[in-house]
């Protein structure tokens, strides 16, 4: 395992050596137009956009629209217990991209939601002043680091991704991701292996109910819903990697909750 977490940031550092600038500047790309990413393996990816979306119909579409009939001050909790919880992998980028103010922030929000807010159900930390901050992964750190996106890629059952986002989602399973250390690596007396893979399923759920007809709608309205979808996701990363406030076309910038319909 060490050896997989070796070369994984040694590659990272090549990256970021090929992509940063002779004078320091370039070593972030942050450019207010969306950094052009090759569809490499278009063919493929279409495939597997195929599968997801039948694998959508049959049942995560179904599951949202049920989970919708359930009471919203029950589903506005759940949120926040998921929210809360991302909290987890937010921090230590927060710390990597050296935003240590933003960091600090993020950990008393977790601490006062977590115990005062009742594992998140609610948020107290809110009402101390302790603003709600975008998330963060390691995929937007690496980006901020100056590692490039690399081709556009659809991973099976979570969607769209890059090269250099996939490297972040498998960061998550070589010890960055404190919640599935503490459930998955390290089974406890108080959280199991169960409890992480219902976290993520939940999420999955949330997130489809929330855009169930933001998406039939933009499916409808698309000639190439495949399309649609890389540029949404492309436009999205590129701002979150520039920390902009700026609203994504016929997106929020909310890590792709509530898609507009207008």
């Amino acid at each position: 395992m060490r050896k997989i977490i070796l070369i994984f940031f040694l590659s990272v550092l090549c990256s970021v050596s090929a992509n940063a600038g002779s004078d320091g500047e370039n070593s972030l790309k942050a450019k207010n137009q969306p950094e052009e990413v090759k569809d490499c393996f278009e063919k493929v990816n279409r495939g597997v956009f195929a599968f997801n979306q039948a694998l959508d119909t049959a049942i995560f579409e179904p599951v949202a629209k049920g989970y919708r009939y359930i009471p919203s001050p029950i589903r506005t909790g759940t949120s926040n217990v998921l929210t809360n919880l991302s909290n987890l992998i937010t921090v230590p980028n927060n710390l990597l991209q050296g935003d240590i103010k933003t960091a600090g922030i993020n950990t008393a929000r977790f601490v006062v939601n977590t115990t005062v807010g009742i594992l998140g159900i609610f948020d107290p930390a809110n009402a101390l002043g302790l603003e709600k901050k975008e998330k963060e992964d390691y995929g937007q750190t690496l980006g901020r680091w100056g590692m490039g996106p690399g081709c556009y890629l659809v991973l099976p059952i979570l969607g769209p991704s890059t090269v250099r986002d996939t490297a972040g989602t498998v960061a998550n399973f070589v010890g960055g991701d404190p919640w599935f250390n503490v459930t998955v690596r390290n089974d406890t007396n108080y959280v199991n292996e169960s409890d992480y893979y219902t976290t993520r399923i939940t999420g999955g759920v949330d997130f489809r109910a929330k855009n169930i007809d933001s998406f039939d709608n933009l499916e409808k309205n698309s000639i190439d819903f495949y399309a649609s979808i890389r540029s949404l996701y492309l436009q999205d990363r590129q701002q979150k990697i520039l920390n902009s406030e700026k609203v994504t076309d016929t997106m929020d910038d909310s890590d792709w909750e509530e898609i507009e319909t207008n």
